[in-house]
């Protein structure tokens, strides 16, 4: 006979597997995150590889869907504005875009290693604190919200720039 287990009782049952990898997937993501913008600065930039990212990230709105995964209204747009004005404010700060041989490229920034490894403790250290109040979907979907508002900002200043040095016309668009 199956038995037939509520989200709940399936984490709790799997809780000795999912807490480890909930514990390592951010670091790996930290790792990552760090590589690609090594590769950022060496590649040059352009108005798609600015709005990309967050376009495809925006897809993740579709976990609201399940019932599971929803959370209070006050909830979702304190993690955006989290995200939006506080935790993208070094990321914002730490990038600039510049002119080489007529082609924008990302200037590389010493602290942005130190701003990535702060922004991932503090994600760590929310995550362990609101993951005891509410349950794991949702402390999903509110760290999604939080990232989506992060990168949605830093991407929009990023363009902002593109386009103040493109409109300039000293860079050939990529």
């Amino acid at each position: 006979m199956i038995q037939h287990l509520s989200i709940p009782e399936l984490y709790n049952q799997y809780q000795p597997i999912i807490r480890p990898v909930l514990r390592i997937g951010p670091i790996f993501g930290g790792i990552a995150m760090l590589m690609w913008r090594v590769r950022e600065t060496r590649v040059p930039v352009s108005r798609n590889a600015i709005i990309i990212p967050p376009v495809a990230m925006s897809s993740g709105f579709m976990m609201f869907i399940a019932p599971m995964m929803r959370v209070p209204w006050s909830w979702a747009i304190a993690s955006l504005v989290l995200g939006f004005f506080f935790l993208s404010w070094p990321l914002v700060s730490s990038t600039r875009l510049e002119l080489r041989d007529g082609v924008v490229y990302m200037k590389r920034s010493r602290a942005f290693l130190a701003i990535l490894l702060v922004l991932l403790a503090v994600r760590l250290g929310l995550h362990d604190y609101i993951g005891h109040i509410i349950s794991p979907l949702q402390t999903a979907a509110v760290f999604y919200l939080l990232a989506f508002g992060m990168i949605a900002r830093w991407r929009l200043v990023m363009y902002n720039q593109y386009r103040r040095i493109v409109a300039e016309g000293l860079a050939v668009t990529a």
